[in-house]
Order: structure tokens, then sequence, then C-alpha cells
């Protein structure tokens, strides 16, 4: 009954939010009009809601906005750094019909090949990056595009690494690059899916996850890179879907989206990257640990992003943040696992009362411990108050 009464009133509110600024497709926007952004114009709203919790902002995130265009996605021998080759690629003809950014998020997410998934996920925001194209509106595909390998199967059936006879490092190196391919597409689908709301929520969201979809592609083009170095590639083992699931299940509510990926997932890889690298390191194999703790470190900023327009998105509905992201999670059935990495976590501004059931029971024992104190408070008055009564009567 809970659940019903909480799925009817998050979707109504939503829909009286959204609708009343909604509006009509733009395919045929011109690039040149007023309206298109730049990386030197987009405007962020401000947030009061972010201001009620404590290092809810990560300190890093307007320098990461402002960076120039990443263009090192080769990675050398002393780290990351452009191609000494530039590569003459067809890609960038599939986006040159394209007339704003949601247009060429359907194309990334139309293209099955992984590595020109990638490609084109980098091209596609470069060209909004240096032309300025406006955010549009697109319609993405019902499920991204994916080669035929690796198979998808359960979690449970993913055969060991023994089994298949690969090297633990290649084998967690597999495992990262599939959730880096599907990264790609859920910030893209993200941009796509919602941009019908791009009047309310406003170009600084869509940049935002255009920009987290182009380091997704870098950081899929690092493992894909070093899965060659070591004799294998991408495919080369089965895979699970978990990841499109959650961003499926979310796809008709900006507010689960937000909690399910950034919150949820991304974070998870804050979670587990520190233990991935010293795994990597215990192996021998330092060159995928740089990989791997570089990835780690820059997933904060997406992350962060997840924050801010969570928070956003909170303020427009008039609600509590913590306990709309747990009403969020227990309604669309979404999972928060542990250990967490909480030093990671409090840089990318999660609140821990968020995730963390130990702090939330902790919260509610010392409500309940306030509560009985004033109620001892009140009772001791009473009986003050009785004594004095007998004592003048």
């Amino acid at each position: 009954m809970h659940s019903l009464k909480l799925r009817t009133m998050l979707s109504t509110t939503l829909r009286c939010i959204f609708c009343s600024s909604f509006s009509p497709p733009h395919k045929s926007l011109n690039p040149k009009k007023p309206f298109c952004s730049s990386s030197s114009s987009v405007q962020y709203p401000k947030q009061e809601a972010r201001a009620q919790l404590q290092g809810a902002c990560w300190s890093g995130l307007d320098n990461w906005r402002n960076n120039p265009l990443n263009h090192s996605r080769f990675w050398g021998p002393n780290g990351p750094q452009p191609p000494t080759v530039l590569e003459e690629t067809n890609e960038r003809i599939h986006l040159l019909s394209c007339l704003s950014l949601a247009e060429m998020g359907a194309v990334v997410l139309s293209a099955a090949d992984p590595l020109k998934k990638s490609k084109l996920s980098h091209l596609a925001f470069t060209r909004w990056f240096e032309e300025g194209l406006p955010i549009g509106v697109s319609e993405p595909p019902l499920k991204p595009a994916r080669p035929s390998k690796p198979e998808l199967v359960s979690p449970k059936d993913i055969p060991s690494p023994k089994s298949l006879g690969m090297p633990l490092n290649a084998y967690m190196l597999h495992n990262l690059a599939h959730v880096e391919l599907n990264a790609i597409d859920l910030a893209w689908d993200t941009v796509v899916r919602f941009s019908p709301y791009f009047t309310l929520l406003g170009d600084g969201f869509f940049i935002d996850f255009a920009r987290v979809a182009d380091d997704e592609s870098r950081h899929f083009a690092w493992c894909l890179q070093r899965l060659t170095e070591l004799g294998f590639s991408y495919g080369d083992m089965p895979a699970h879907n978990l990841l499109w699931r959650e961003c499926d299940k979310t796809s008709g509510d900006v507010a689960a989206r937000l909690a399910a990926i950034p919150l949820v997932q991304e974070a998870r890889g804050l979670d587990a990257g520190p233990r991935l690298v010293k795994k990597l390191i215990g192996f021998g194999d330092h060159r995928t640990s740089n990989i791997v703790a570089r990835i780690a470190d820059e997933e904060v900023a997406h992350v962060a992003v997840g924050v801010y327009w969570f928070l956003s998105v909170c303020q427009k509905m008039g609600r509590a943040p913590s306990s709309t992201f747990k009403d969020l999670l227990r309604e669309y059935d979404v999972e928060l696992k542990g250990p967490f990495n909480y030093s990671a976590r409090d840089e990318a501004g999660i609140p821990r009362e968020w995730y963390d059931p130990q702090i939330s029971t902790e919260e509610q024992k010392t409500n309940l411990s306030e509560v009985y104190d004033r109620l001892s408070c009140i009772i001791s008055m009473e009986k003050q108050n009785s004594s004095l009564d007998r004592t003048g009567g």
C-alpha cells in the first residue's frame, strides 16, 4: 500500500513539474540560434538544499566542468596521452547530420561495435564543445546496440578465471571494460531520454552527463588497449546485464535514474576501485593497476554530478533529499551493497545517512533517546507539581 501511494505521489509530482515546463521537440533547431550552449555559457542552478548538507559538494566539480577537451585516450609509458598518430575515422560522418546533442547521443546508443561507440561518444562531446550545438530533443533506442559478444548471463553464471583459462588481471580488466562500456550508454541514455525536459532541467544537466559519457569512453579505450596488450579482447568472457537493468527500470523517472545510477551504481565503483587496485598490485601488474587507479579517481566527479542534480530535482519537487533517496531505492527495488569506501563517498558528497543503515539506526536511537529524555523531564515536572499541590493543600 505504501509503495503504491509513493509511486502515485512521485509520478504525479514529477508529471506536474515536467509537463508544466515541457517544450515540444526541436529536431530542426538551428545550431546558431541564441539558445545554443557552449562550455563557457552553461548556467547551473543555485541549490538551497545543498547548503543544508555538510560537505555535500565535491570541491573539484567546477574545475571538472571547466576542463578543456581531453584527447588522452591512449595509455602511454607514463600514463594517459593523446594518440601519437591521429586516426582518420568515419565516425565523424555519422554525426554531421545531427543538429543537437540529444541527436548525437542517440547515434552513440545505436552503435553496436564497442570501439566505434567509444569513438562516437568522444566525437559527439567534442562537436558540442567546439560548435555549441543546442540540447535539442531526440528519442533513445529501446536498448543500446550491443555486439554479439560478450554473452550476457546471470552474475552467478559467470565462470571463474581458472575455468576460462584467463589470468586474473585480464579477467578483472574485462569486467571493468564491460562496466565502462555500459557507463557510456547509461550517461547518453540519461541525456537523450530526458531531453524533452531540457527547459526545466537546464542545459547544465545534459552537458554534465555528456561530459560523463566522454570520460567513460576514454576509460573504456584504456581498458580495451590494455586487454589487447595482454592478448585478449572485449567479449572473450561472458558478462552480466545488471547495469542496464537498473537503467531500464528508471526510464520514466529522472529522480530515480539519478538515485540508481550515479548514486548507487557509480558509487560502487568508488567502493570497488581501491580493492581492485590492490589485487592487481598483488598480481604484479602495475600497468593495469595504474589504469584502474586513474579510472577510480575520475569516477568521483561522476558521483558528484549525480549528487548535484539529485539535490536540484528534489528541490524542484519540494522533497527532502535523504528520505526521497531511500524511498526511491525501495520503490524501484535498487539494492545498496557494502562495504563502503567512506572517504571517497564523502569526497563525492554523498551524505552517509543516505546509504549506511547503521548510521540511520544510530540516528533513530538518538531521536528516540531525545524523546525519552523529554518524557522523563515532563514526568519529573508533573511529579514535582503534584507534590507541591499536596503540600499546598
